[in-house]
Formats: C-alpha cells, sequence, structure tokens
C-alpha cells in the first residue's frame, strides 16, 4: 500500500513538474498545421465565391443554369452550363461501367481468392497504376485508345467521349479495387466459417455474406472514383475535344467543366472579361458536384457501416 502511495506521489510530481520544451512547442506546431488546412479551403472557397458572384453580376444566374448552348467565344456568348455538365456525366458514366465490376471483381479477388504471393505481387501493381500521371494517360488515350476504337468503328470521331471514359474508368480502378478490398478484409473470418459450417459454397459466401458486409466501403469507394472522375482534367482535355454539346451522343467531340477550364485557362481570356470569370463560376459548379459526392459518401458510409 506504501508503495502504490509512493508510486502516485511520484506521478503527481511528475505532472507537475515543469513540461519540456518539445512538449509546449509540438501542439503549437500540430495547431497551426491544422489551421493552415483550414485556412486554405475556407481561401479556395472564398475566391471561387466571390468570383462567380461577379461573374452573375455580369451574367444572369437563371441563363447559366437553364440554357443548353455553351459558346463564350461567339460575338454573342452564350453560357448554358448544362452543355459542360453533360459532357462530364458521359465521361463519368462511361468510366464507371468499366471500373465498378472491373474494381470489385479485383477486390474479390484480392480479398478471398488470391494467395499471399500473388497479392503482394498484384497489389504493387495497382498501386503503379493509381500513380501514373494523367497527361500520361491523356496521351494514351489519345493515341493508342482512340485509334482502336476508330479501327474498329470508323465513323467515330477522331475526339469522342469513349476513349477518355474508358482510360478515365481504368485510372479510377485502383481506387475502388484497393478500398473494397480493404472493406472485405476487415470482415471477421468467423464469419466467413459460420457460413461455410452451414453448407455455404466460396461463392455464395462472398455474395450473400462478405459483399452485404463490406457494402459501407465498397460504396464509399464506388462514390469516391465516381468524385474523382468528375474532376479528372488531362485526360479529356487531351482525347474527349472541346465542342461543348446538350446532346447524349458519345461518337463526337465534347467537352467537360474541367476541360473548358484548362481551355480558357491558356490565355484565351482577358483578366476582368466574362469570359475569365466564367472560369471561376465553372468551377465553383464543379465543386458543388464532388462536395456533393463526398456528402453522399459520408451518409453512405454511416447507413450501412458494420461494426465487428
Amino acid at each position: 500500500m506504501k508503495s502504490q502511495n509512493n508510486i502516485r506521489e511520484m506521478i503527481q510530481k511528475k505532472s507537475h513538474s515543469g513540461s519540456s520544451l518539445s512538449d509546449k512547442i509540438v501542439p503549437i506546431i500540430l495547431a497551426t498545421i491544422a489551421a493552415i488546412s483550414i485556412l486554405t479551403t475556407i481561401g479556395i472557397v472564398i475566391t471561387l465565391l466571390t468570383e462567380t458572384i461577379t461573374f452573375f453580376t455580369r451574367v444572369p444566374i437563371s441563363k447559366f443554369f437553364l440554357e443548353t448552348d455553351w459558346n463564350p467565344f461567339s460575338s454573342t456568348p452564350k453560357y448554358g452550363i448544362w452543355a459542360l455538365i453533360l459532357g462530364t456525366l458521359n465521361i463519368t458514366l462511361i468510366a464507371t461501367i468499366l471500373a465498378v465490376p472491373v474494381g470489385i471483381g479485383a477486390a474479390i479477388y484480392l480479398s478471398e481468392y488470391a494467395s499471399k504471393r500473388a497479392r503482394k505481387i498484384i497489389k504493387p501493381i495497382l498501386e503503379v497504376l493509381a500513380g501514373i500521371p494523367t497527361i500520361v494517360y491523356g496521351f494514351f488515350a489519345l493515341t493508342f485508345v482512340t485509334p482502336v476504337i476508330r479501327a474498329i468503328f470508323p465513323s467515330i470521331s477522331s475526339f469522342n467521349a469513349i476513349s477518355p471514359g474508358l482510360v478515365v474508368g481504368v485510372m479510377i480502378i485502383p481506387m475502388i479495387a484497393s478500398m473494397s478490398e480493404d472493406a472485405m478484409s476487415s470482415v471477421p473470418d468467423k464469419i466467413r466459417e459460420g457460413a461455410l459450417g452451414l453448407g455455404s459454397t466460396k461463392l455464395e459466401m462472398i455474395l450473400k455474406v462478405i459483399l452485404p458486409a463490406a457494402t459501407s466501403g465498397i460504396m464509399a469507394s464506388i462514390v469516391l472514383a465516381i468524385s474523382r472522375a468528375i474532376g479528372e482534367t488531362m485526360i479529356v482535355s487531351l482525347a474527349a475535344g472541346s465542342s461543348p454539346s446538350f446532346d447524349l451522343s458519345l461518337t463526337h467531340s465534347i467537352q467537360t467543366m474541367t476541360a473548358y477550364i484548362v481551355q480558357v485557362s491558356q490565355g484565351d481570356a482577358t483578366n476582368g472579361s466574362d469570359l475569365y470569370y466564367s472560369i471561376y463560376a465553372v468551377g465553383f459548379t464543379l465543386f458543388i458536384f464532388t462536395l456533393i459526392m463526398n456528402f453522399i459518401s459520408q451518409m453512405i458510409t454511416k447507413r450501412f457501416r458494420e461494426e465487428y
């Protein structure tokens, strides 16, 4: 008992004694880093918002959101954002159709079928695929994927939505595969053993037990990958073209929101002109899209999260 009291006294003396210099400085440094991150985000939002408001003082917001023609370079400029939004959604849809089944299939294989050796080989390859610069993907789409598609379907334009859509899908496969595999691997082995012990085949166990249990992580990976596809820039700038149009055709040149920002940022806009401020209006619209996708991801994660 006496020894316990002595230990308590030592702890109290230590806690009340003067802290070392590092104990005082480290919290300040960490708080500063956190504050820089928050202030940077606030600065980006304020910049986008103020410049977008300036744009809408010159161009009616009704024309921006209700019209479908986008031609800001003509003598009578038209700023119907839906032409750019539809082009962005076309690319995103093609990418999602390719990436979701391939990414989830790769995750199932890595989590449930692959040996440790195969996992050690495949995982780094997926990580390398995720680390390739998007400009490289863009040239790959333009110089390889597009000629292959045109060799099969000659009527397709040199700039189209299919080629960049497929390559964007390849780019986001590692994100879906990695996050989904992590979600499946987090399902306890006792659940697998219980399903197999009740007579399920391995495929039935995966489809009826593992996938439902990992739904939260899988859906979050899909939503984040879609958000990444919406914001992709270089691939669509190189391979999709620069002709915004309000239609669902995938075989001719289109333009996405990010591609328009790149086009105008190359020097076509005079500082202070309507064309210049339109960059921020499109950027703010893109920001709203990605923000909504992030909120959806968080809602899905909370709604379907399973704790073991």
